[in-house]
């Protein structure tokens, strides 16, 4: 595999309009991100902004920039046509989907969420974490994935994704984390698919793929890492990374 990382960024927020410049310990947050990826080493990384400004504070921390159409609908879309630039002859096999609101995001992580890949049979890989408490199990903001691992096993074939709380009964419930590999054709299959019935009733995008009948792997991490999309989120953002 030869991957690629590419972090779609955009200052539109509902809930936290700017959230990609909002200084983190002195650093806007698509800068901590940008760092946490290029910790991974898992290949180049570059950021797909809708913005100039966000383009500018890349830049200026020695990242890849590359500005895409502010009315494109999602991250995919953004991150697609960022390859378009970046990659025009097709040498990037798997492309690596990281949101830019995870400032605190493990770099091995990047690396664990190609592992569902090195299975032909998938088209699509992510990450799951399990979930530690009732209120997070209970969260509507907290996705979760209808999944089963082995004994031994760190991959497994994702059935289904809801903000409510599946399975029932007794065993482990899995957080989604929305971090995501695509293989190079199956990113460019998806684009092209208009929204699904269970992708428009749920508000999450990985149904689209699924109603498709693309298959998605998950592989599982310890934990989930904090992601920023309120004011409170950030505030807790600053705590965290100003004692580490």
């Amino acid at each position: 595999m030869n991957p690629i990382i590419i972090i779609p960024a955009r200052l539109g927020s509902s809930r936290l309009p700017g959230k990609p410049l909002a200084d983190i310990c002195g650093l806007p947050m698509i800068v901590h991100v940008l760092n946490r990826a290029r910790a991974a080493g898992v290949g180049q990384v570059a950021v797909a902004c809708a913005e100039a400004e966000i383009a500018e504070a890349v830049e200026a921390h020695g990242g890849v920039a590359v500005l895409t159409d502010p009315a494109l609908p999602s991250g995919s879309d953004r991150i697609f046509a960022a390859l378009q630039k970046l990659d025009p002859f097709g040498q990037h096999d798997v492309i690596i989907n990281l949101q830019g609101d995870l400032p605190g995001i493990d770099p091995g992580f990047l690396t664990a969420v190609c592992q569902p890949l090195q299975n032909p049979v998938y088209d699509i890989a992510t990450l799951v974490a399990p979930i530690t408490s009732a209120a997070e199990a209970q969260a509507p903001s907290v996705v979760k994935c209808a999944c089963a691992f082995g004994p031994d096993e760190q991959v497994a074939p994702a059935l289904y994704f809801s903000r409510a709380q599946i399975p029932s009964g007794e065993g482990v419930l899995w957080h989604h984390i929305g971090v995501y590999a695509y293989r190079r054709a199956s990113l460019a299959r998806f684009v092209t698919l208009p929204e699904s019935p269970l992708e428009q009733r749920e508000k999450l995008e990985q149904l689209r793929a699924l109603e498709a009948g693309m298959r998605i792997g998950v592989a599982r991490v310890a934990h989930a890492p904090f992601g920023v999309d309120t004011a409170a989120d950030l505030a807790h953002a600053r705590k965290i990374l100003e004692s580490k």
